[in-house]
């Protein structure tokens, strides 16, 4: 991520540091979901540049998988009884986590959750993220206006993050149907629509082999589908795979949502068709230096204007782009790639 972005970022939201005053006391966590997916990778990147520049002490946690709540609980208990100053969270069951998210703000830890709201998502005291309604809209968009009139009779399978329905993978897999143009139905729930459009669900564990074995299962249910939303591109690559092995991966139209430099690269490739483009660099950095500005002052972070959350933005992906949709092509999209 460019200074300058990271500039702007900072400057939105009113930090401004100069010489880490005080630093020597504070100290922070990272709890990701897992310290594998590149996302992530990228995201503890940005937190370890930052405290060091800011002299915060770092301890970094992560599931042994996505979906590895236990792990972050425990993780959470560990930095209270380090006398944490704050707790960074991307938090693998957003309703599960909330007790222990509870008793680190009563103990007087701000915690930030990047990337995924809690619910309710008052329940962290600030949320630093892309608009994930809107990267599903974006790639909702893109595939209804690529496939034109055939929009109307597609087959559409839905590859998904994992059983517990993470606010992440809610927010994604219904803004893509909006953008489509199917109807949700329940926005807060996947798997109750009746668009007969759909195939089905899978999840994917957000990984190459949950994507691959999730693509094999819709594959059973309809061999005619020909629209694939996948919750990352890990997953997305796994099912161009899948497909491949039977012949159909020029029959698909994959979309996804991360846009790190793998992905763009499968965007690039033909791999994916399109994918939202979000800034996990910029979500770390900036909730090391609310935790930091919160130790040396007591103030919280401040969401965007307009939105209930810090906006860390997003941008559509594709070489292919369509009226209507606004994006980037895979040259721009790899100067602001991560992983």
């Amino acid at each position: 991520m460019k200074k300058s972005v990271l500039a702007f970022g900072a400057l939105a939201l009113g930090v401004a540091f100069s010489a880490p005053a005080m630093a020597a006391d504070v100290s922070a966590c990272l709890i990701t979901k897992t310290d594998t997916n590149p996302f992530f990778v990228k995201m503890k990147e940005g937190a370890t540049a930052k405290a060091k520049e800011l002299g915060v002490s770092l301890k970094s946690y992560a599931g042994k998988i996505d979906g590895d709540s236990e792990s972050q609980v425990a993780a959470i208990e560990s930095c209270i009884a380090d006398g944490a100053k704050g707790i960074l969270l991307t938090a693998s069951d957003t309703k599960g986590i909330v007790p222990a998210v509870k008793k680190a703000r009563d103990a007087g830890l701000l915690v930030i959750a990047l990337d995924t709201p809690l619910e309710p998502a008052d329940a962290a005291d600030a949320t630093f993220a892309t608009d994930n309604l809107l990267a599903g809209k974006l790639i909702g968009q893109w595939a209804k206006e690529t496939l034109g009139d055939k929009a109307k009779d597609a087959k559409v399978g839905f590859l998904d993050l994992t059983p517990s329905q993470p606010t992440v993978d809610v927010l994604r897999d219904q803004g893509f149907m909006i953008g489509f143009g199917i109807d949700p139905k329940n926005p807060d729930k996947i798997g109750d629509e009746d668009d007969k459009r759909i195939v089905g669900h899978d999840v994917t564990n957000g990984n190459e082999e949950g994507g691959r074995k999730a693509m094999e299962n819709l594959l059973q249910k309809d061999p005619g589908i020909n629209v694939i939303h996948t919750i990352n591109e890990p997953a997305a690559v796994g099912a161009y795979q899948a497909l491949k092995a039977v012949g159909m991966e020029k029959n698909v139209l994959i979309v996804s949502v991360d846009g790190g430099c793998p992905g763009v690269k499968s965007v690039k490739e033909g791999v994916i068709g399109a994918t939202s483009q979000q800034y996990p660099l910029l979500m770390a950095s900036l909730g090391i230096e609310a935790i930091k500005k919160f130790a040396d002052s007591g103030e919280k972070p401040k969401p965007t204007e307009g939105k209930s959350f810090f906006d860390t933005g997003v941008s559509l992906v594709t070489d292919k782009p369509v009226s209507g949709v606004k994006s980037i092509d895979t040259k721009e999209g790899t100067d602001k790639c991560w992983g």
